[in-house]
């Protein structure tokens, strides 16, 4: 039983990381398989399809991602700090990327959404969810800001996926010029989407 999920997690952690590097559409099974040491029979144990396994790839790729922005967005620190703590996590995982294999990997739920988003409907139909959540849980905190009057949204909903755009925007490119100095902008853009001034306190140590 232990070597047979010992086999399913080899392959999804090796999907992962190739999805990364090359994309969906330049992957075979034969090279995740090679990657991840499992026969192929052991592929099609646990996953019917190519599709299938992106879908349990983003799944827990999201998981992992979604547990770190709660830790982040619903801490006890000040709503402009979280979002704050959110950018600097960011790009310290951007850099850690880069320094691991040399480029800026972006965001595989971005990179996935321009490869296959008008090609695969499930995937579609799963990044799609994911953004909703991402835009959700900014959105609770630029509520909790305004009612603090320390922003000035009219439309909560809006400017939280105004944020989670230009995050994926900057990372995007990061990615294009292999350099994590894009990412710079991302706290005074997101002081001007919500029309708030950096309060005073606003570092946040590591």
């Amino acid at each position: 039983m232990g070597r047979t999920s010992n086999a399913r997690e080899r392959i999804l952690g090796a999907a992962q990381s190739l999805l990364e590097l090359r994309g969906y559409s330049a992957l075979g099974t034969a090279e995740i398989c090679k990657a991840a040491g499992v026969p192929k029979g052991s592929f099609y144990h646990f996953f019917e399809s190519k599709e299938a396994l992106a879908l349990a790839v983003l799944d827990e790729h999201w998981a992992i991602q979604c547990s770190d922005w709660a830790r982040i967005l619903r801490s006890d620190a000040e709503p402009l700090q979280r979002l704050r703590q959110l950018f600097e996590e960011t790009e310290a995982g951007q850099r850690a990327g880069q320094q691991s294999c040399g480029t800026v990997s972006g965001c595989m739920f971005g990179n996935l959404t321009l490869e296959m988003s008008n090609q695969t409907e499930a995937i579609r139909e799963r990044l799609q969810e994911i953004f909703d959540a991402q835009v959700n849980m900014v959105e609770e905190v630029v509520r909790e800001a305004l009612e603090r009057g320390e922003v000035a949204a009219g439309d909560t909903h809006e400017a939280a996926r105004s944020v989670v755009a230009q995050l994926e925007g900057q990372v995007l490119f990061a990615k294009l010029y292999n350099d994590t100095q894009r990412l710079n902008p991302l706290w005074g853009n997101c002081l001007a989407i919500l029309g708030a001034r950096a309060p005073e306190d606003a570092s946040v140590t590591a």
